[in-house]
């Protein structure tokens, strides 16, 4: 059939997809600006995967002329699969092929890496460098590294000995704690702010009125700025300063806005000022940008998002694009398909307590105004109840016996459909209502409730790895993190000492790698000796001539360093080193000898094979319970991460003195657990079967559950952030009121809690001394409510386990062959995201693919020139 007689309506027929008169309008509009206030469960993601597919075979814009961009990788993964799917099907039908792997689809971040490399923003046609992005953790250990720390705050004038509490006090008032910690995580989050405001700390270190130590901090701001650009060979950036970057690259192309037709933004209510100013600019040429989101689930304003750019689009598109009044078009996608009617009704009663108003001009509203969200399970069923008034034990034990009651009813397939949702993991409240499930035999999935590390899965791992490598000892220093870290080393080591009473195997496994330890640090030291004996030093060109057979024959090596210095293979590799000018030394000769065979992830995969760690694989493949190999995934992922910024190669150097192990368990592990890192999430299932999630209100959006506990409705307002507070003065722009700002991001917090729940709704209603909740709960929990002990489950919709809301293509070499070698570890890798023990291959194959796109592109240009 010929494309021109297939019609996007044909296509909705065969996939039985019947949009809405909203969401038809939003899939068919073409050109100029598109303003959708999509509000929750609406359909979003599908009229974006809609609207592009139109784009792409209905009006013939090239794939790479679109850029699509996402809040996270998952929404990027669904769209991609999701348009390869639905083109697919085109293709079936008229035989025209589409190629969307050029296509500019991802978060901000990755598109933003993707502009400064791309050739089309590049004034001489050159690949751009793209510094080495420094991620929230990778941030973390630049700054509190000790070279970087002490080199900020010498330049800015601190003293060492008084630096890290003048600038605790400033942030936190009082006496100002001596915490290194948190200077750095003060700090840093000033830094963030500062960037995505794209503030010139030049231009503010001369005012007067400026408090000495935040002049002070804006000079490390300067210092921190200068030090990412040109203290390594290679530049690093963080997130924030990547888009900086981007947009320099955009600007310094005359031809930047009309390299895309058409800019399609999701989640527009979390961007940030330089994104928003960066979309406009990609859009300056065509000036069809697309933003979708809605104001009331604006969550990310600590990460500098300003949900002024989704409610104040309409005007700011007009002045920068110069349009006329009526040239922005509104679409609003009011039909909510995820909750019961009384649902919805519920979260709009809520939202609408606030007064969003503007005070100086109340006709003005700080929110998106005649959304008129409607449900489409119209039904008169109570959807949503609350607990009986008491004090949390009670009411815990009140919810806990409905979510028994509901399991056991067959209201859901699995307790992973029953989520609890907090606005922070860390209350009593959480640990309240984990005891009251336990007591009923229900297991809870809650990485952030606490630390990670405290997790028995990462107990047990860091417990035999403190065998291995010895445990560290404590040092005079008393802090309190300081000291629950090293209870916790207490505990893992007791743990790691009880898993090898138990096996066996497991104990001499442990006995042989640290046997090899014993003998890397020994065979080191002999080849040291033989240096010291023949005048050698570490500098040295290693000469195959002079030096293989002293240090071959030292007594007392070991076999396997014996044959590394006698490898025929490596003499001729280091002959052809020292032909090409680039000769090792003796330095590198020895650490190659000495190295262990394994890195900290491949013993990570090596435990892995013993019955205590083996059996929660086992519980995964059967469908019993996903939760521990979740934790075990996010542990391998945390020793690549280790690997990637500190040592991924063993030596026995870093052996001597438990330099490896300090490393390991005082500087990496000392930190993730100061940080709490503690998230989990998978491209598919964000929450592992057979466990009833707790996640934190963050964590949720975006997901929906037939069963929504709000886990704790009580949320403290103290006021806007300090760095809110500071950073503010500097902007031009207007924001909402600062005496508000804490008022607003707790009314969207909780909208968004309430706004996940499918067929039933359960809000605890705490009330006894010191426990209340917050309002307007206290309001509309009133007399006549909905209350536990008088609901009647039977009423509940029964739910099934979630199908694939879009479709996903699967791979010959990356889903079919993998499975068919080993379906384990299909579901290691593919499933559950654990990382690969080596990167090699991966990163040969990227190479390989870069340089065969470079040389098409210099064959398509000799061409162009030629004709």
């Amino acid at each position: 059939m010929e494309i021109k007689k297939f019609t996007i309506e044909d296509l909705w027929e065969q996939v039985d997809f019947e949009p809405n008169p909203e969401q038809k309008q939003a899939i068919k509009h073409v050109n100029g600006p598109l303003f959708l206030a999509a509000g929750p469960g609406s359909g979003k993601t599908r009229v974006l995967l809609w609207r592009t597919l139109n784009l792409i075979v209905f009006h013939d814009v090239s794939p790479e002329e679109i850029f699509l961009s996402t809040f996270t990788e998952k929404a990027a993964f669904q769209l991609r699969e999701g348009i390869r799917s639905l083109l697919a099907i085109v293709t079936n039908q008229t035989n025209q092929s589409f190629d969307i792997g050029r296509m500019f689809v991802g978060t901000a971040h990755s598109l933003c890496r993707r502009i400064i490399l791309d050739r089309r923003f590049s004034i001489d046609g050159n690949r751009n460098i793209v510094p080495v992005l420094l991620d929230d953790l990778g941030q973390y250990f630049f700054l509190s590294g000790s070279q970087t720390w002490n080199y900020l705050l010498e330049s800015a004038g601190f003293e060492d000995e008084e630096a890290n509490q003048e600038i605790n006090r400033f942030f936190d008032g009082g006496n100002g704690s001596l915490s290194k910690h948190k200077a750095v995580t003060n700090t840093r989050a000033l830094f963030n702010r500062l960037s995505e405001e794209c503030v010139d700390p030049a231009l503010f270190l001369s005012e007067e009125n400026n408090d000495l130590i935040f002049n002070r901090l804006l000079t490390m701001y300067k210092h921190y700025l200068h030090n990412l650009e040109n203290g390594s060979v290679i530049p690093k950036t963080d997130f924030a300063l990547l888009q900086q970057a981007a947009l320099e690259t955009l600007e310094s192309c005359e031809t930047s806005g009309d390299v895309f037709q058409h800019i399609i933004i999701d989640e527009y209510q979390d961007t940030n000022t330089i994104q928003e100013r960066l979309f406009f600019k990609l859009a300056q040429g065509q000036k069809n940008i697309c933003v979708v989101g809605d104001d009331d689930q604006a969550l990310y304003r600590f990460r500098g998002a300003t949900v002024e750019n989704f409610v104040d689009f309409p005007e700011r598109s007009r002045s920068n694009f110069q349009l006329e009044e009526n040239a922005v078009r509104r679409i609003t996608l009011s039909t909510n398909y995820r909750s019961l009617e009384n649902i919805v009704d519920f979260y709009k009663e809520f939202i609408e307590t606030c007064d969003w108003c503007h005070k100086e001009n109340p006709e003005r509203q700080y929110r998106v105004h005649d959304k008129n969200l409607q449900a489409d399970r119209k039904s008169s069923t109570t959807a949503v109840v609350a607990s009986m008034p008491g004090h949390p034990d009670d009411v815990c034990e009140e919810i806990a016996s409905l979510v028994h009651a509901l399991i056991k009813e067959g209201k859901v397939e699995d307790p992973s459909q029953i989520a609890f949702l907090y606005p922070s993991l860390k209350s009593k409240q959480v640990g309240r209502m984990r005891d009251a499930l336990g007591k009923h035999g229900y297991s809870v999935y809650a990485p952030r409730a606490g630390r990670f590390l405290e997790v028995d899965e990462a107990v047990d791992i860091f417990g035999v790895f403190s065998h291995i490598f010895g445990k560290p000892e404590k040092g005079d220093y008393s802090g309190t993190d300081y000291n629950e870290f090293f209870s916790w080393i207490d505990h893992i080591h007791k743990r790691g000492k009880d898993l090898l009473k138990s096996d066996k195997h497991l104990k001499d496994y442990v006995r042989d790698r640290k046997a090899e330890i014993q003998t890397a640090i020994g065979d080191y030291s002999t080849l040291l000796k033989i240096l010291e004996l023949n005048h050698w030093d570490l500098t040295q060109v290693y000469d195959i001539g002079l030096m293989k057979r002293k240090l071959h024959g030292a007594p007392g090596l070991s076999d396997k360093v014996r044959k590394s210095l006698s490898s025929a293979r490596f003499e001729r590799i280091v002959k052809k080193r020292i032909e090409s000018g680039s000769p090792y030394d003796l330095r590198y000769i020895l650490l190659r000898a000495t190295s262990l065979d394994w890195s900290v992830l491949e013993l990570f995969y090596q435990l892995c094979g013993f019955e205590n760690f083996k059996h929660m694989y086992d519980l995964a493949e059967k469908g019993k319970d996903e939760g521990p190999i979740c934790n075990l995934s996010l542990i391998s992922q945390y020793l690549a991460r280790f690997m990637d910024e500190f040592r991924a190669v063993i030596t026995a150097p870093s052996l001597v003195e438990d330099k490896f192990q300090r490393l390991l368990f005082v500087v990496f592990l000392y930190a993730i657990f100061r940080l709490g890192e503690s998230e989990y999430e998978d491209a598919d299932d964000p929450f592992p079967k057979g466990r009833i999630p707790f996640l934190t209100i963050h964590q949720a959006k975006g997901l929906e559950f037939p069963i929504v506990v709000l886990g704790n409705p009580r949320k403290r307002n103290n006021g806007p952030q300090p760095v809110e507070c500071l950073v503010r003065p500097l902007l031009v722009r207007e924001g909402e009121p600062l005496d508000r700002l804490a008022e607003f991001d707790i009314m969207r917090m909780f909208y968004v809690a309430l706004s996940r729940a499918q067929n039933l709704l359960v809000i605890p209603h705490w009330k006894s001394q010191g426990n209340y909740i917050s309002q307007p709960f206290r309001e509309m929990l009133n007399d006549e409510f909905p209350r536990i002990p008088n609901y009647n489950i039977s009423r509940v919709p029964s739910a099934r386990l979630a199908e694939r809301d879009l479709m996903r293509n699967f791979s010959f070499t990356g889903d079919y062959l993998l499975y068919k070698r080993c379906p384990r570890e299909y579901m290691v890798f593919r499933k559950y995201g654990f990382a690969p023990s080596t990167t090699q291959t991966y990163a040969f194959g990227r190479l390989v693919h870069q340089t065969l796109e470079d040389l098409h592109l210099f064959l398509i240009s000799k061409r162009e020139e030629e004709a």
